[in-house]
């Protein structure tokens, strides 16, 4: 029994008929982008230097809005399950030679067409888990790098003065800092004014001592 045609493949199409250019060219593109995921496909078509690149990326974008808004799909889970590029009407010019004699030119015209499905349960957590990963070492790396910039700042520095510390960091270190040298100076009023008059007979002290010295 003969397999499912690619024509007939399952999914959200999208049709571009009569284009001009070549079926040809069409395909070399179209064979970049054939089983990959809705991001990883827009991210190709848009570094490939061609022309039928930028007419495959608005042929892509229309299925991707026709699974959106026809099918209730979600863009995110989408991939291309098939793309292909058929011959359409070919033009038929002439071209004038030495000695009255004439060349055919040939204007090839093509049909693109791109199908996008939901990608399958296996694949999607496969996706998921990578993301959560990639993530998850994301955030690590962040927390280590603070953590490093902490400890390259020295005691009583200000972090501004340390090179490497994201400001991010630096501020919150000059914070702290601040907090706690407003924490150090903080005195109790009474023993401030003890302190004080301790100073005083101390003072004192010492003035009656130097005049019976001088005595």
């Amino acid at each position: 029994m003969a397999g499912t045609k690619t024509n007939e493949a399952p999914g959200t199409r999208a049709v571009l008929r009569h284009h001009r250019m070549s079926a040809y060219k069409a395909r070399q593109v179209l064979d970049l982008i054939r089983g990959q995921d809705v991001d990883r496909a827009e991210e190709i078509l848009r570094s490939t230097p061609r022309e039928a690149a930028r007419v495959v990326a608005k042929v892509l974008g229309s299925a991707v809005s026709n699974a959106r808004n026809n099918d209730l799909l979600d863009p995110e889970e989408l991939y291309v399950s098939a793309c292909f590029a058929d011959e359409g009407t070919t033009l038929k010019r002439w071209r004038p030679r030495a000695r009255g004699r004439a060349t055919r030119i040939r204007k090839r015209t093509c049909h693109i067409t791109v199908i996008v499905s939901r990608l399958p349960d296996d694949r999607l957590e496969r996706r998921r888990a990578h993301e959560a990963d990639r993530s998850a070492a994301l955030r690590s790396r962040r927390v280590a790098a603070s953590r490093r910039a902490e400890e390259a700042v020295p005691a009583g520095a200000s972090s501004a003065e340390v090179p490497g510390v994201p400001e991010e960091t630096q501020e919150a270190t000059d914070q702290l800092a601040e907090g706690g040298e407003e924490e150090e100076t903080t005195e109790d009023p009474e023993a401030a004014e003890a302190g004080e008059v301790a100073v005083h007979d101390a003072g004192a002290g010492d003035h009656v001592q130097s005049t019976e010295e001088s005595d």
